[in-house]
């Protein structure tokens, strides 16, 4: 590439965990990527600026300094990940645009929410890419992934589990479920994936529990991808959960390395079902 040539600016929206370092890692593997990235205060790592080429510190809210920042540092294109804690969501005070946003959409949930923030990125040039983007390969194909091998009956309570995510995703309800032996124990819903286990665990007495995790239909993987990492598998442990079922090609998992050897050491075993 020419040095007069520009190169290609990505901004990253950037919650929390250690998807947005994946995507930073990957990005620059490929060498004709400028990163930029909005943080946000209280949710993104506090190191992930050091990543990246520019950054700003944001509160969640405030959607004309974001877009402000990426046009200055010519981004045209965004990506959305990692997580904001839905408390935060509720804390949320919102500037001018952000509010311009909130008073046109009708269902505030997380769809429509971020829906409008990719058209609110588009008013103004910029393209909201899917979340998967340079990620493909960390998107396991069906069959098992880690951990010890499945017996018959572990492998049909990850289909159940999986059966009933998928109906809870589609209800737009959660798309985390943790079962045990052919019974829902939880379901995911406002309190995240991680409270989900924890609760699940509980009920079900740290025993032979199965988490299942999934896409809802029609998905928009622009900002909305099933993710499992090591905080997840570490929450699996505490919790008793022996089996984390998640869809094939629709699921990332990062920190792989890190994963399998957690789920070698701890006895947990990672299938993907389609």
């Amino acid at each position: 590439m020419s040095e007069l040539t520009p190169k290609r600016t990505i901004g990253i929206i950037a919650g929390s965990g250690v998807y947005p370092q994946t995507f930073i890692d990957a990005a620059r593997a490929r060498g004709d990527i400028r990163i930029v990235v909005a943080a946000f205060k209280g949710e993104t790592r506090e190191d992930l600026p050091d990543s990246a080429d520019a950054h700003v510190w944001i509160r969640v809210g405030q959607l004309g300094k974001l877009i402000k920042f990426f046009k200055n540092e010519g981004a045209q294109e965004a990506v959305m990940m990692g997580q904001i804690a839905p408390k935060n969501l509720f804390d949320i005070r919102p500037d001018v645009r952000t509010m311009m946003l909130l008073a046109r959409t009708k269902e505030k949930n997380a769809e429509t929410l971020f829906g409008g923030i990719a058209d609110e990125l588009a008013k103004d040039g910029i393209t909201l890419l899917p979340a998967t983007t340079f990620l493909e390969e960390k998107m396991p194909n069906e069959g098992h992934v880690c951990g010890p091998k499945l017996s018959e009956a572990a492998v049909e309570d990850a289909q159940f589990g999986f059966r009933i995510a998928k109906e809870t995703s589609r209800l737009d309800i959660g798309q985390t479920v943790i079962v045990r032996s052919g019974t829902v124990l939880a379901v995911e819903a406002f309190e995240g994936t991680n409270a989900c286990i924890r609760r699940g665990g509980e009920l079900g007495k740290g025993k032979d529990i199965t988490l299942a995790k999934v896409s809802k239909p029609n998905q928009d993987f622009r900002f909305d991808v099933p993710v499992i990492g090591p905080d997840t598998v570490k929450n699996c442990v505490k919790s008793g959960v022996k089996v984390i079922a998640i869809e094939a090609q629709k699921t990332l998992l990062l920190g792989g390395e890190e994963v399998a050897a957690m789920c070698d050491e701890h006895k947990v075993s990672i299938i993907a079902l389609s």
